[in-house]
């Protein structure tokens, strides 16, 4: 339940268009609600002006369906991250506006479009091509919480021309993310070129010494540039929300 149910609640109570008995039916799950597998916070919209997010790896296709279905009716919009192809067509046959990206892996189900909410733009830039789905699920995320959303993918510093090429979208950028894997070098070079906040999103791309994105994570956190913050590896979605965070001040 957001600020706005709650505000249309209480007043059809003042205008005595629903009972006080109602509106105490209505407000019966308004902090959480334990479904035996799942304890979902409904508070979260008011709390933090976000619904909770379902991370759906390590959940079965019927756990997670089982949680949209107490959440559809109060709380606007879902997301669902980290959902595989199975799980996604068991999904969209339940719930007929659950959109799914498969290469972010991110299943959204909203009654109507986003509301802008963000001041700026914010910005999402990939290394390479194969760091695209991790950059696309911190797009959809950013997207999906209010904000004018731009991206470039495949600019990363082995061809650094591909990057100056997109400077003035860059310059204007509110907040840029930047997914990289390998060494991660790119959001150094992004940052370097700004004043806006930068955070780093390393990705599991790479071979050998790459750790699974370690280096990545490790090259971003020891960055010389002074105004870039980094999320987990792969947390695309963790990118997406701080960068929505920082846009709304």
């Amino acid at each position: 339940m957001n600020i706005e149910k709650l505000t249309n609640i209480l007043t059809k109570v003042a205008a005595n268009k629903i009972s006080i008995k109602d509106a105490v039916n209505l407000f019966e799950n308004f902090t959480f609600e334990d479904i035996g597998f799942a304890n979902i916070d409904h508070h979260r919209s008011i709390r933090k002006g976000f619904p909770e997010v379902i991370f759906g790896a390590g959940k079965t296709a019927e756990q997670i369906a089982g949680i949209i279905e107490k959440m559809i009716f109060n709380e606007e919009p879902i997301l669902v991250t980290k959902v595989n192809k199975d799980k996604a067509e068991f999904l969209c046959s339940k719930f007929n506006k659950a959109v799914f990206d498969k290469d972010a892996g991110i299943i959204v189900i909203c009654k109507q479009p986003p509301k802008i909410k963000g001041k700026g733009t914010i910005l999402v830039l990939s290394a390479g091509t194969s760091d695209i789905p991790i950059a696309k699920e911190a797009v959809i995320t950013a997207e999906t919480m209010g904000n004018k959303v731009n991206f470039v993918f495949d600019v990363g510093v082995a061809g650094i021309h591909r990057l100056f090429a997109h400077k003035d979208i860059i310059l204007k950028a509110s907040v840029i993310i930047v997914a990289a894997g390998m060494e991660g070098a790119l959001p150094s070079v992004v940052a370097g070129m700004v004043k806006s906040p930068v955070i780093g999103l390393p990705t599991s791309i790479g071979y050998g010494t790459s750790f699974g994105g370690l280096t990545a994570l490790f090259g971003m956190l020891n960055s010389c540039s002074s105004n870039i913050s980094v999320v987990n590896i792969n947390n695309g979605f963790g990118a997406g929300y701080v960068a929505s965070c920082i846009n709304r001040l």
